[in-house]
C-alpha cells in the first residue's frame, strides 16, 4: 500500500491543475503517493495536456459533466494509499501540508477526517473550511445576518464558527470540500460521496456520516493551502445558486426529515437564504426599478395637477391613488421584459426607447377605457418629465458615482517576485501582453543583498522579507511570483501577512505562458488581434461616439475665437487651449475627442479615431512607457462606451486646469 492518494475533480481549469501538479510535487517528495485526476469532460484541453506535461499522474476521463461527488467516487474506487486527499482543482498547498496533517491524524486516533486553513487569494481565511451542520437556529442567525453582525458571538456566529480563533486545532462539524483528508480506514468504513448531490453539499453530508460512524472531524491551522474558489463553476453553463439550495435541501431531507418542525424551519432558511442570494445578486435592477417605479409615479401624480382644461378636476376620488401606479407598473413592465435592467450595468438608450414603447402601449390601452381617454394629455406630459428624469439620475449614477460601470481607468501597480532571470523574461511577456495592463514598479528577490539592482529597466525594490512594507509603501495593485522560483512555504508566509491589505496575488506558469490569479487566468502569448471585436467597433457605440463629438464641438467652437486670440496674445497654448483648438478636426470628423494617441498605434486592429485626450493622456506624466500608453489604447478600444468617454473628458480637463497650477 503506498502513502498517500490525491484525487483531483477537474473541468476546464488546466492552468490551475497545472499550478496545483507543481506545488503537489514539492510537498510529496518525502512521501510514496499517486495523484489522480477525474476530468469531468474538460472542452479546453486538460486531459491531453496533463498527459504530456505529467505522465505520472493517472487521468479518468470523462465523456460527460457527471458532477463532483460522483467523479471524486471513481477516484476514490480505484485509490490505493493509506491517506486519502480531495483536492479541487484551484487550489496551491504548501511543501509541509500533507507532512502537518498526517502527523496529527497520528496522534489523533478519534480523528476521522482533517483539514487545514484555507486562505483566499488575499491571504484572508475561507470562511467555508470549517463551519457547522444548518441547523434551525445556526440557519436563522446565518439568514437574518446576526452572524454578520456578531462574528466573535458564540450565540449568532455559529454558521462559520467566526468566533473561534483562525489559528487553534478545533474539532468541527463540517469542512470543505476544497480540502479533506482521511484514512483508508474512515473510507472502507463510510464510503465516498453520496452521488446524489451533483455539487455542493456533498462534504457537508460526507462530515456528518463521518461522525455518525464515531469519528470526529478536526481544522488544524498548522498549515494551509490557498483556494481560488469558483473557478470551474465560471466555466460552466450550471446556475451554481439553483444547485447549491437543491443541494442544502437534499441534505435536510436526507438528515432531519425525521423532526417535521425541524425540516420546516431548515427548508423555510433554505428558501429565504436564496432570496437574499437573488436580491444581492440582482440588487442593481431591483434597485433601479425601484427608482424608475417611484419616478415615474411622482410624474404621473405632477402631470395630473399641472395638467387642468376646462373643468376637468383631476381624476376621480374613487381611482385614487391606484390610477397613480398602474401606469408606472406598466412601464416597469414594459421595461424588465425589454432588458432595461441587468445585473451589473445601468442602461440609457434602452430605458429611453422602452420609455417610447411604453407611451405607445399606455396611450392604446385609453382606447380601451372610454372614462379616461382624457389622460392621455396627462400621459404625455408624465412621459416628457419621466424621459428627463431617467437619463438625469442614470446620469449622475454613472458619471459622478460610478455606478453600473468598470472603474476601468485603474493604476495596475505590479511587483514580480523571483530570480533576475526570470523576472526579466516575465516582464518582456507581460509588456508584450496586449489584452492586459501591467504596471511593473520593480522586483523582489528572495534575499536583501539584491536590494538597490537595476534589471533591465527596473530595480529590486525589497526582498521576501520586507515585501510587506514595499508592498504598502509602493500601493501595489498587484504581486506575481514565480512558482519554481519561490518556495510554496515562503509564498503562503507572504500571502498571510497581507491579509489586512488589498492587494491581488498571481502565479506564474512553470513556462511563464499563464497568470493565475482570483479572478481569471491570464494567457501571456501573443493572439491574433484580427479575431478581436471591440466595443469601438460595435455600430452602436460608434453612433453614439460620434454624436457626442459633433455636440461637443459644436459647443466649443462658441468660444473658438476667444481661445485663439487668448492663445496668440500669450504666445502660446496649454493643454486646455489645445483641446478646444482641436474642435474644428473633430467636427470634420478627423479626430475625436476621447480617442488612441496615434490611431495606427497596431494597422492590424482599429482602435478608434486620434484622440485629443484619452486613457493615454490621463497617464503620460507617470511611470508607464511608450509600449504601456499603447496597450492603455487597446484598453480604451476593448471598452470603450459614452460613459467612459464622459469620464475621461472629466479627468482630462481636472488634469490640464489643475495639474498646471501646481
Amino acid at each position: 500500500m503506498i502513502d498517500i492518494s490525491i484525487i483531483i475533480v477537474n473541468y476546464n481549469v488546466k492552468e490551475f491543475v497545472k499550478n496545483l501538479l507543481h506545488s503537489l510535487h514539492k510537498a510529496l517528495e518525502n512521501y510514496s503517493s499517486e495523484i489522480i485526476v477525474v476530468d469531468n469532460a474538460s472542452s479546453d484541453g486538460s486531459v491531453e495536456n496533463i498527459k504530456e506535461k505529467f505522465p505520472y499522474v493517472k487521468v479518468i476521463p470523462n465523456k460527460k459533466n457527471v458532477g463532483f461527488g460522483k467523479a471524486n467516487n471513481q477516484g476514490l474506487d480505484i485509490a490505493k494509499g493509506q491517506y486519502i486527499i480531495l483536492l479541487n482543482p484551484d487550489t496551491i498547498v504548501r511543501e509541509d501540508t500533507f507532512s502537518k496533517l498526517i502527523k496529527f491524524i497520528k496522534t489523533k486516533p478519534e480523528a476521522g477526517m482533517v483539514t487545514c486553513k484555507v486562505l483566499n487569494p488575499d491571504g484572508t481565511l475561507q470562511l467555508a473550511c470549517r463551519r457547522s451542520f444548518p441547523g434551525p437556529w445556526t440557519s436563522f442567525t446565518k439568514i437574518v445576518g446576526l452572524s454578520k453582525l456578531f462574528p466573535k458571538s458564540k450565540l449568532f456566529s455559529k454558521y462559520n464558527l467566526t468566533y473561534l480563533d483562525e489559528n487553534i486545532v478545533n474539532e468541527v462539524d463540517a469542512i470543505s470540500g476544497s480540502f479533506m483528508l482521511f484514512t483508508r480506514e474512515v473510507y472502507n468504513k463510510v464510503g465516498g460521496f453520496d452521488p446524489q448531490f451533483f455539487m455542493y453539499g456533498e462534504d457537508l453530508d460526507l462530515c456528518y456520516r463521518v461522525q455518525q460512524a464515531g469519528y470526529k472531524v478536526f481544522y488544524v491551522p498548522d498549515t494551509e493551502i490557498i483556494h481560488y474558489k469558483g473557478e470551474s463553476t465560471k466555466r460552466s453553463s450550471i446556475d451554481e445558486t439553483k444547485v447549491f439550495y437543491n443541494a442544502m435541501h437534499l441534505f435536510v431531507k436526507k438528515h432531519f426529515s425525521s423532526s417535521f418542525i425541524v425540516e420546516i424551519i431548515l427548508r423555510f432558511a433554505i428558501v429565504a437564504r436564496q432570496f437574499v442570494a437573488f436580491v444581492s445578486s440582482y440588487k442593481l435592477s431591483i434597485l433601479s426599478g425601484i427608482i424608475d417605479f417611484t419616478l415615474f409615479s411622482i410624474a404621473f401624480m405632477l402631470a395630473e395637477k399641472m395638467y387642468r382644461p376646462g373643468n376637468w378636476a383631476g381624476f376621480p376620488e374613487e381611482v385614487k391613488p391606484w390610477i397613480f401606479f398602474i401606469p408606472a407598473l406598466l412601464q416597469l413592465i414594459v421595461s424588465t421584459f425589454g432588458g432595461s435592467y441587468k445585473r451589473n450595468t445601468i442602461s440609457v438608450l434602452r430605458a429611453v426607447l422602452l420609455l417610447i414603447v411604453g407611451f405607445v402601449l399606455a396611450s392604446a390601452l385609453t382606447f380601451f377605457f372610454k372614462q379616461y381617454a382624457f389622460s392621455r394629455a396627462v400621459l404625455l406630459i408624465t412621459y416628457s418629465i419621466v424621459g428627463v428624469a431617467y437619463i438625469f439620475w442614470r446620469f449622475v449614477a454613472k458619471v459622478i458615482f460610478k455606478v453600473g460601470i468598470e472603474d476601468s481607468i485603474e493604476n495596475r501597480k505590479t511587483l514580480i517576485v523571483g530570480s533576475e532571470k526570470y523576472c526579466n523574461e516575465l516582464t518582456k511577456k507581460l509588456d508584450k501582453s496586449v489584452t492586459e495592463i501591467y504596471t511593473v514598479v520593480g522586483f523582489i528577490s528572495e534575499t536583501a543583498d539584491r536590494i538597490g539592482n537595476t534589471i533591465g529597466n527596473y530595480s529590486v525594490l525589497g526582498s521576501l522579507e520586507n515585501i510587506v512594507k514595499v508592498i504598502r509603501e509602493e500601493k501595489i495593485n498587484k504581486v506575481i511570483f514565480a512558482s519554481h522560483e519561490i518556495s510554496f512555504e515562503k509564498m503562503f508566509g507572504i500571502v498571510s501577512q497581507s491579509d489586512s491589505i488589498n492587494v491581488e496575488f498571481l502565479v506564474a506558469g512553470t513556462e511563464l505562458d499563464y497568470l493565475v490569479g482570483k479572478s481569471s487566468v491570464t494567457m501571456l502569448d501573443n493572439i491574433p488581434l484580427l479575431k478581436i471585436h471591440y466595443n469601438i467597433s460595435e455600430p452602436i457605440h460608434k453612433t453614439i461616439k460620434s454624436i457626442l463629438d459633433v455636440s461637443f464641438s459644436l459647443v466649443l467652437i462658441l468660444v473658438y475665437p476667444f481661445t485663439w486670440l487668448f492663445s496668440k496674445r500669450h504666445k502660446g497654448k496649454g493643454d486646455f487651449e489645445s483641446f478646444i483648438l482641436s474642435a474644428p478636426s473633430v467636427l470634420i470628423r478627423k479626430k475625436s475627442f476621447v480617442g488612441p494617441k496615434n490611431s495606427d498605434v497596431n494597422s492590424e486592429l482599429y482602435l478608434g479615431k486620434e484622440g485629443i485626450t484619452g486613457l493615454w493622456f490621463l497617464e503620460k506624466n507617470n511611470s508607464m512607457n511608450e509600449n504601456d500608453l499603447n496597450k492603455l489604447d487597446v484598453y480604451y478600444a476593448k471598452n470603450q462606451n459614452i460613459w467612459l468617454d464622459l469620464e475621461i473628458i472629466g479627468k482630462s480637463f481636472s488634469k490640464m486646469l489643475f495639474d498646471n497650477e501646481k
